[in-house]
This record gives structure tokens, C-alpha cells and sequence, in this order.
């Protein structure tokens, strides 16, 4: 098992490397328009999974439990940004929720400090939602039995989904 955690979190690490080097070649001056990320587990010549059908209309979040995917959607229906994140020990239940709070920097509960917090559930007096480690490559290890609601984002994404994911912003937690 440790074997396992630990080649899980190279390969994330590897990833979040990757996002923010890309994050960093943008030109100065003018912010890179949100595009869609590959999956952590598709290799070069896979493509992330389509949006699921049934998440609704309009602009959106939508968050896949059983793909550990986010879709940032545009008012028209398009895909501005799609990325794979590591969820928490606690899975929001599938539903229709709104962002209803967001904080720039805290502390997570597994005890790593995040920025780009949107949350919008909680489940066991948890809060649940999206967040960035505020060191590259940093991951949850979370305790066993420990409660964590953080559903983790590379840096770039965290930064994506933070101008994208305003107060009341719709958020379709799908199976």
C-alpha cells in the first residue's frame, strides 16, 4: 500500500509540475484563457472523458465522483476547461449545489495549507469543495478515519476554478 501511495503521488506530483510550468509560459501581462487539461491518467494519445450527459444547462461546474473530473462550462454549453482532481475521505452526494463560500488561504483539515477554496456542501460538518495545495506537488495524505472534504486541484486549475467559480455558481455533482 505504501508503494502504491507513493508512485500515486509522484505521478500527481509529475502532473502539477507540468500545469504550473504551462500556467508559467504565458505571455506577461495577459492572463491564458482556460483550456482543458489532460486527465492525470490519460496518456498522450487519450483524451479527458466527454462532459457527462444529464449535468444540466448553462454556466456550471460539474464534478464526476465516479471520474474524479471537473468541467468548467460556459453559458453556452461548452467546455472552457476540464482537469482531474484527488477527492477527499468524504464524497458529496450527487446533486445540484451553488458555491456559497470561498477563501483565498487556509488550512486544509488533513493539515495542508490551500488557497483557492470554493466550497459548496458539507456533509458530516465537514465543508466540502475545491481546493489547491499552496505548495506545488503538495497532496493530502490524510489520516485513517480522519474527515476530509478538500477536493484537490493543481495550482493552475485551483487558479481557474477560482476566477470561474463565483458565489452562487451552480455546481452538478454527478455518479
Amino acid at each position: 500500500m505504501t508503494g502504491l501511495t507513493a508512485v500515486a503521488m509522484a505521478v500527481i506530483g509529475f502532473f502539477a509540475y507540468q500545469a504550473s510550468a504551462a500556467q508559467n509560459e504565458a505571455p506577461r501581462g495577459r492572463q491564458a484563457e482556460p483550456a482543458a487539461s489532460p486527465s492525470p491518467s490519460a496518456g498522450p494519445e487519450q483524451e479527458a472523458p466527454g462532459l457527462p450527459a444529464e449535468s444540466g444547462e448553462g454556466r456550471r461546474v460539474v464534478y464526476s465522483l465516479a471520474d474524479d473530473r471537473v468541467w468548467l462550462v460556459g453559458a453556452d454549453g461548452s467546455v472552457l476547461r476540464t482537469y482531474g482532481v484527488t477527492p477527499g475521505t468524504l464524497d458529496p452526494v450527487a446533486g445540484v449545489y451553488t458555491v456559497t463560500s470561498r477563501d483565498e488561504r487556509v488550512t486544509g483539515t488533513d493539515g495542508v495549507p490551500v488557497q483557492h477554496v470554493v466550497r459548496f456542501t458539507t456533509l458530516a460538518g465537514t465543508g466540502i469543495g475545491f481546493s489547491a495545495p499552496v505548495e506545488d506537488g503538495r497532496q493530502p495524505v490524510a489520516e485513517p478515519g480522519k474527515k476530509t472534504g478538500g477536493i484537490r486541484e493543481s495550482r493552475a486549475d485551483g487558479a481557474a476554478m477560482w476566477e470561474f467559480a463565483t458565489l452562487d455558481t451552480p455546481v452538478v455533482v454527478v455518479r
